[in-house]
């Protein structure tokens, strides 16, 4: 009924409108989404959900025949079908109420005592589940300990209730004490199976109220019937067995659950040891550096050595991969014959931090000199990319190297200044920082191998697939990532003044979705390139035409337009008045893949 009343969403230009939705499809199988496709015409999609009310009212009527098992299974077949109709506000509701529809279902076609408690208890421990990763979840962050998360929650336009509010402004104490009582209530469910049963009508009331306030203050209505449909099958396997009702209970399935649980920590496990494994182990022909700090870098090379032509020295953003710019790397190394190198920052995949003082800026910048230094001949010139914090790390860069460096090549680049002139990038910190400590926690407990393939993965060239994910599922560039932000939002928080001279040609090159959806960073790219101007020296911006701040790099289109902005720059800026004749290939990984 909630669906049929916000029918509107479906519409064009709605939160739901299938023809933008379906270009990313839920799944890469054609049949699926064959099935998909054809459930989600709105006409289509508004008389299965006619069809499931009707269903859902004759459920209501009393009786126990099969024809409610055929009900059950077909409003969970329904609403998995129309799941990916519904991507966006559904929540967790209706994953709730597909498993509790199927599995009553089951339940119901079977003749046998033993299936049915089986399936009961699996609905049972369903729910401990979710009621306590979801509170231990909210635990780990800093929000619902601090007792700000629900008046943020609140005053939002989604969830947000005006009246509920201002009673939070008014009494923080007891807006707090609920924050902890929620959280209390879900952290400690599975306390229902302790005193024999005693506790599972305060816990269960606790739970079926705060769904209820949820309905009615967050909007939240489906929550309200799809989890406390739940509670039935918790209250029947928290029954004491000395109980007549439940005298004959089959409770096998918890020690079932227990010997899957261990095989599936035993199964995460090794997965979790392969991909470190090759998230450590480098490339075939990767050379390591030691820095005056001791840390160790990984760092490869490629393209043809011609001996006038500056090397382009990459350097990767926060929480990113020297794999991010395989496609610019191969455009530069195998089309042009540039030599590049690509390196880890310390912490990162194949490369160690060693140093165990605090993390500084100036850490990463001073390896990358001692990098540059020892990897290359004295005389050599070198082009720096940098991408994000990178682009940042290589203009501080620029003023221990002196004359070796050629140019410097922004892409989509952090400004010192960003959080201060940036009205969304101070409000995104908050959030990023939330993001990279829980990204940090949660890999390091052993979760990174539950984490599901992100589509800038399979984007990739082929070769570098499997090692991007096995890098960004890794705890190490989490942990190098947080710790890495933690210094630059402290630094970034309290720049004052102007960037110095830059004594080298510069280019930045833009993602158009990041200037459009916040101008002021291409007012700070012009600061950059103003920075390099005042060295007379060249300093140009350019923008890549719907191009984002991963996608220019992970994208093979926007890729190799910033490839060849990159090579035109080189070309045009950097060169010395004669290149000599091409020599051999340097060893490394984008030879080796050649």
């Amino acid at each position: 009924m909630e669906y049929l009343h916000q029918h509107r969403n479906l519409g064009p230009g709605g939160l739901n409108d299938w023809e933008i939705m379906k270009q990313t499809p839920e799944s890469k199988i054609p049949a699926v989404q064959k099935l998909t496709d054809a459930v989600s015409g709105r006409r289509t999609t508004l008389a299965l959900h006619a069809t499931r009310a009707a269903c859902s009212l004759g459920m209501l009527l009393p009786g126990n025949s099969k024809w409610r098992a055929a009900g059950n299974l077909y409003l969970g077949v329904s609403t998995t079908l129309l799941q990916a109709r519904h991507r966006y506000g559904t929540d967790g509701s209706d994953q709730v109420a597909t498993q509790v529809q199927a599995v009553t279902g089951l339940a119901r076609l079977s003749n046998t005592p033993q299936v049915k408690d089986a399936l009961m208890w699996y609905l049972a421990i369903q729910a401990n589940m979710s009621y306590a990763t979801s509170g231990w979840a909210k635990l780990a962050g800093t929000k619902w300990r601090d007792g700000s998360a629900l008046p943020g929650v609140l005053r939002t336009r989604t969830y947000g209730f005006e009246r509920a509010y201002r009673l939070t402004q008014r009494y923080p104490r007891a807006s707090k004490l609920t924050q902890h009582a929620v959280l209390a209530m879900e952290c400690l469910f599975p306390v229902v199976y302790l005193a024999g049963g005693k506790l599972t009508r305060p816990m269960i009331g606790a739970a079926g109220g705060f769904h209820i306030a949820n309905a009615f203050v967050m909007g939240l209505g489906r929550f309200m019937t799809a989890f406390p449909a739940m509670h039935p099958m918790v209250a029947y396997t928290t029954a004491p067995r000395t109980l007549p009702v439940v005298a004959g209970r089959d409770d096998r399935m918890v020690k079932t659950a227990l010997v899957l649980l261990a095989g599936g920590v035993t199964a995460s496990a090794v997965l979790a040891t392969q991909r470190r494994a090759r998230a450590v182990e480098g490339w075939p022909n990767s050379r390591t550096v030691t820095t005056r700090y001791g840390n160790v870098l990984r760092y490869d090379t490629g393209g043809r050595d011609i001996a006038d032509r500056p090397v382009l020295v990459f350097n990767h953003g926060l929480a990113s991969t020297t794999e991010h710019f395989a496609w610019i790397v191969e455009r530069l190394a195998f089309d042009r014959g540039q030599p590049v190198v690509t390196y880890a920052r310390a912490g990162y995949g194949p490369s160690r931090r060693v140093k165990e003082s605090p993390y500084t800026i100036q850490e990463s910048v001073d390896d990358l000199v001692d990098l540059i230094r020892q990897a290359l001949p004295e005389d050599r010139k070198v082009v720096l990319v940098g991408h994000s914090l990178g682009a940042e790390l290589n203009r501080r860069a620029v003023a221990q190297l002196g004359d070796r460096v050629a140019g410097v090549v922004y892409l989509d680049p952090s400004h010192p200044a960003q959080l201060i002139r940036s009205d969304k990038q101070r409000k995104g910190s908050e959030l990023f920082t939330d993001s990279m400590t829980d990204m940090a926690r949660w890999t390091k407990l052993g979760f990174g191998s539950l984490m599901t393939r992100p589509r800038w993965v399979d984007h990739l060239p082929y070769a570098y697939r499997d090692k991007a994910f096995a890098l960004y599922t890794d705890s190490r560039l989490w942990t190098a990532a947080a710790r890495e932000w933690k210094a630059v939002r402290e630094e970034f928080q309290s720049f004052e003044g102007d960037l110095p001279p830059v004594p080298a040609p510069g280019l930045v090159v833009a993602a158009q979705v990041t200037v459009d959806i916040d101008p002021e960073q291409l007012l700070m790219y012009h600061d950059i390139v103003r920075a390099h101007r005042a060295a007379d020296r060249h300093g140009d911006v350019t923008v890549v035409e719907r191009g984002g701040h991963d996608t220019i790099l992970t994208d093979a289109r926007h890729a190799r337009t910033a490839a060849d902005l990159i090579a035109d720059f080189v070309d045009g800026h950097c060169l010395p008045p004669a290149v000599e004749a091409p020599a051999g290939e340097l060893p490394g990984k984008a030879s080796e893949t050649k």
